[in-house]
């Protein structure tokens, strides 16, 4: 009975150390994963609700753009003067475009800071799947060259104005949308957030 609590003890030790290495390389796959679909979001500016921006950037992030790497810049500042609610533009390389800044006016009612916030994110997506392009100083949408139709009319405006009214209904009636503490803990190594 010795020897067999003996054998016993042995056979635990090695498959604890074997279930270490496992656990250990499932980690280090789970953690390089990761890091190829992270989202880096900074926010900064005044006159805007943190926590409505952060959740529904990830929201519409996790939903849409799960497996991309995306550096999000939000600046909230006084667009009135513009005679507009936001602006989304690539930074960098408009190939492949990866770094954004969105730019959002400052003092909107909840409602209409989602929707404008939603507009920019779906403008955003446009870009990062290929949709919305820019070829030699030129803006094409789906292979159409959107500088000859007036800005209400540009297609890639068209479909912003519509998909905001639809994902604005599905944010506000999510059943499972998280909060932004609840974000960190099912998916933490996917979200950087930085707010100023």
């Amino acid at each position: 009975m010795l020897a067999l609590v003996k054998n016993l003890t042995n056979y635990y030790y090695v498959k604890e150390y074997d279930c270490k290495r496992e656990i250990n390389f499932s980690l280090f796959f789970c953690l390089v994963f990761t890091l190829g679909n992270m989202y880096f979001l900074e926010i900064s500016g005044y006159g805007y609700p943190k926590s409505v921006c952060q959740n529904v950037t990830y929201w519409f992030l996790n939903k849409y753009l799960p497996r991309h790497k995306i550096n999000i810049e939000i600046l909230h500042r006084r667009l009135k003067s513009d005679g507009v609610c936001g602006y989304c533009d690539v930074n960098g390389s408009s190939y492949k475009p990866r770094n954004f800044l969105i730019e959002l006016d400052t003092y909107m009612k909840k409602e209409l800071y989602i929707k404008t916030l939603l507009h920019e994110l779906v403008h955003l997506k446009q870009w990062v799947i290929g949709s919305l392009r820019e070829k030699r100083g030129k803006m094409y949408y789906d292979k159409e060259l959107i500088n000859n139709y007036e800005y209400l009319y540009q297609p890639h405006e068209i479909e912003a104005r519509k998909e905001e009214l639809i994902l604005y209904d599905l944010f506000t009636n999510h059943k499972e949308m998280w909060t932004l503490h609840e974000a960190a803990h099912k998916s933490p190594k996917r979200f950087q957030f930085v707010v100023y």
